[in-house]
């Protein structure tokens, strides 16, 4: 592979892998511990947290994308990066619409138990985190 396309690459992907644990595993559950923290404003705080962070994700995901395809990499750095774009479209596509859904009803008012869409977001999440790891880690190596 490219040593410029491989290390743009990795830094874009060890930057991204950073960010998902930040947020998805530091940010999000403590921000309902938090004095005065009800779960009305939790919720809305991380709708554009999430947001955010998925747009910035859709790009250093794009940036890998192009980066590795145009570096000419090897079959496995190709099916990792084609494995961490479909995490994140399942959990774009499929998890967040249902999560915004729900959200949508509690910030209405309606009381609804604990979401199961969470604990497939996190799944995939961690999935997600293997993933960039096992990318990162075999980009490096160029």
């Amino acid at each position: 592979m490219n040593p410029a396309a491989a290390a743009t690459a990795s830094a874009v992907i060890f930057v991204r892998l950073g960010m998902v644990l930040a947020i998805s595993f530091l940010e999000a559950p403590l921000k309902f511990r938090a004095p005065g923290v009800t779960i009305p404003v939790g919720l809305g705080i991380g709708r554009l947290v999430f947001r955010a962070l998925n747009t910035v994700e859709a790009a250093l995901a794009a940036v890998a994308i192009v980066a590795v395809v145009a570096g000419g990499a090897p079959a496995g750095v190709s099916w990792l990066t084609a494995a961490v774009a479909v995490l994140l479209a399942a959990q774009l596509a499929v998890v967040r619409p249902r999560l915004n859904r729900r959200s949508d009803r509690v910030l209405a008012g309606e009381d609804l138990p604990r979401s199961r869409g969470h604990l497939w977001y996190v799944a995939l999440e961690l999935a997600k985190v293997v993933a960039l790891i096992a990318l990162g880690v075999g980009l490096v190596r160029f």
